[in-house]
């Protein structure tokens, strides 16, 4: 198994309950092992023309990269926010015991 079978993916929530909801479907649904909950995230950034700012939770989804379509279509159905991030990004490495149980975890839902 190699890393290329694994994404972090990046997204942000409005506040800890929101993320909390998020996170623990993300994981019942078995599109993802693991969501790191990251609160006390400023974010800066133009919407609608103004610059604006605002605290939000950082989810650190761990998913199986065949699971990212599916992954994005639940967070377009479940997240509040009009626009959402969802960022995916390929681990350079994984050490293999992390990427055995990521693997089997996502598919045991």
């Amino acid at each position: 198994m190699a890393a290329w079978a694994v994404r972090v993916v990046l997204s942000t929530a409005p506040d800890e309950d929101e993320a909390r909801r998020l996170a623990r479907a993300l994981v019942e649904a078995g599109l993802a092992a693991c969501v790191n909950l990251v609160p006390g995230l400023t974010s800066v950034y133009r919407w609608e023309g103004a610059v604006e700012e605002a605290s939000e939770v950082l989810l650190v989804i761990k998913a199986r990269a065949e699971s990212l379509g599916e992954l994005e279509r639940f967070l377009d159905r479940e997240h509040p926010y009009e626009v959402f991030e969802c960022v995916a990004l390929a681990p350079a490495a994984v050490s293999s015991a992390y990427l055995t149980w990521l693997l089997e975890s996502g598919r045991e839902a």
